[in-house]
């Protein structure tokens, strides 16, 4: 079937649609964007260190089934851990924590965030953002 520019027409705005629907949007319920003093490495070196004790070598109910996968040696300035599903690791993250800049802007976002553990994963990651380390 060729493309013709009838055809695009009507396609496109299916297309633009279908694509939307698949992004993870920053603002749905659950998402954060939150200020920290500290610069976005050390910033995020918190969190990881706060989510991994009290989220996953905490036996937290709400965790059991997921993976913490840090990644803070970042090029692009961005440091971030990734909550991936414990049985398949390579899968796509379900929630993304990421901060950037000095001083750093902390974001979490992906589709746990709509889910009962995104406003755990919220609160968490504002207090720890903020300087906390409790659980």
């Amino acid at each position: 079937m060729t493309l013709t520019p009838r055809r695009l027409l009507i396609a496109l705005p299916v297309l633009t649609a279908a694509l939307a629907a698949c992004q993870t949007s920053g603002s749905g319920p659950g998402n954060i964007s939150v200020s920290s003093q500290d610069a976005a490495l050390p910033t995020m070196e918190r969190i990881a260190l706060a989510a991994n004790k009290c989220w996953f070598k905490g036996a937290d109910r709400a965790f059991r089934a997921y993976r913490l996968a840090p990644e803070l040696n970042s090029f692009s300035g961005r440091p971030r851990i990734l909550i991936v599903p414990g049985g398949r690791p390579q899968d796509r993250p379900l929630a993304v924590i990421e901060a950037q800049g000095t001083p750093a802007t902390v974001s979490a976002y992906g589709p746990l965030m709509s889910q009962s553990a995104g406003n755990r994963i919220a609160a968490d990651t504002r207090r720890w953002a903020g300087g906390g380390s409790s659980c």
